[in-house]
């Protein structure tokens, strides 16, 4: 159940990442792929989370973080 959990969340977040950040747009795996990265980046920054919407919101934190970084890799790479 732990894993169907996770891909549930992952999704969401990245989802609502790839919403935020609309110069990028994913397919749904991508999209999972990327919340669950946020997972553990999101856990990495703020701890352990508790409940499932704790669970989303670090995520998509940790989601944004990782398309932040990716944008501002992609946006210095044009300027080159």
């Amino acid at each position: 159940m732990g894993i169907l959990v996770s891909i549930l969340v992952g999704a969401i977040a990245g989802w609502l990442a790839d919403l935020v950040f609309k110069r990028f747009s994913f397919s749904l795996l991508v999209e999972i792929l990327l919340g669950i990265a946020g997972g553990f980046v999101g856990g990495w920054i703020f701890g352990r989370s508790t409940g499932l919407l704790d669970n989303i919101l670090t995520s998509f934190v940790g989601a944004v973080i990782i398309l932040g970084i990716a944008a501002l890799i992609k946006g210095s790479r044009r300027t080159v």
